[in-house]
């Protein structure tokens, strides 16, 4: 789904005005750096940015037309001037750089222009940052590099300074709530969707996979267990859990959805009805926050926090949702 530039004034104004005005003005930098966090639309905003330069038919305003060979060859990743670099396993790697710079060495195709955007340039090796920073220093007049990353403070100081930064902020929840509802998304999961990506279709391919949705059953059936004794729930992680929380990431999401659950309990408890996450467990959180005081909560909140952490620097996830559970129940925290 090709985005505009009036979507992405909705959501990005700063990012998009800073745009849209250097292509008006005649006054494209050499080289871009998109950062913010995943979700946010550095990628489509590239893309756009390319599109708007390379398109047959752009209108008065600067819109591309999104249906002359060029915008659809950009869109499809098969245009000849317009090169995008991704990290090749875990990074990318110097040779990628190379012949990246061999491509730019040849005329261009179709026109005098050329652009080039590198996904995820944080993950640049140290022997391809040092190539890409020659081809940096050299600029063709006619070259337009964007580089995107959810990691600024990994980019190599001299190639920051080369180019000009471009900041991607999070994506509004509301009006991502509301674009989920539009598409048909149920009422009782848009917030916790909106909550856990800041992207539609990212959010929308959740709503429709089976994995989330039994996700969401498993995480409160573990919220229940936890209220019985730590038995109970050890019982449960060892034949629930552990099945569909396979891999790391998806162990992330299912303590997100777990911590979702305590900021309900906290938000009931102080009338925030309207923000809950699990709004269909409303009435049945009531009742569970008569017998919690508010310090256990944000103790229970501080819990899982840390068990993300935890899970980040790469803790044993057995042995970490084990000690979660152990910590739940006894509301002390991790040590």
């Amino acid at each position: 789904m090709a985005v505009i530039w009036d979507e992405l004034e909705k959501v990005q104004p700063i990012a998009a005005t800073l745009l849209r005005n250097s292509i008006k003005r005649d006054r494209i930098a050499h080289a871009y750096l998109f950062e913010g966090s995943r979700g946010t639309g550095k990628r489509d905003a590239g893309l756009l940015f390319a599109k708007t330069l390379f398109c047959l038919n752009i209108s008065i305003e600067g819109i591309p037309c999104e249906q002359c060979s060029n915008c659809i060859r950009i869109n499809h990743g098969t245009h000849p001037d317009v090169h995008i670099v991704e990290p090749d396993g875990l990074s990318i790697k110097k040779e990628q750089i190379k012949q990246l710079q061999q491509e730019f060495t040849k005329t261009a195709v179709e026109s005098k222009r050329k652009l080039y955007m590198i996904v995820h340039a944080d993950k640049m090796s140290v022997s391809a940052a040092n190539s890409l920073l020659k081809f940096l220093e050299e600029p063709n007049a006619e070259t337009t590099a964007i580089l995107l990353t959810e990691q600024i403070q990994q980019i190599l100081p001299t190639i920051l300074s080369r180019c000009q930064v471009v900041s991607f902020k999070p994506y509004p929840v509301t009006l991502l709530q509301e674009k989920l509802l539009e598409n048909g998304v149920s009422a009782h999961v848009s917030l916790l969707l909106a909550h856990l990506t800041q992207n539609v279709e990212e959010a929308l391919s959740l709503y429709q996979d089976e994995w989330f949705a039994q996700a969401r059953k498993l995480v409160l059936k573990l919220y229940e267990s936890l209220k019985k004794s730590s038995s109970y729930a050890m019982v449960m992680l060892q034949e629930d859990w552990f099945q569909h929380f396979k891999e790391k990431q998806q162990m992330d999401l299912g303590l997100d959805l777990l911590l979702f659950i305590y900021k309900d309990l906290l938000s009931v408890q102080l009338g925030k009805e309207d923000t809950l996450f699990y709004p269909d467990q409303q009435s049945h959180f009531y009742t569970d926050t008569l017998s919690l005081s508010p310090r256990s909560l944000a103790e229970k909140i501080t819990i899982i926090l840390e068990a993300k952490r935890k899970l980040s620097a790469n803790m044993n996830p057995q042995l970490l949702m084990e000690q979660l559970v152990l910590n739940l129940q006894g509301g002390s925290a991790f040590v």
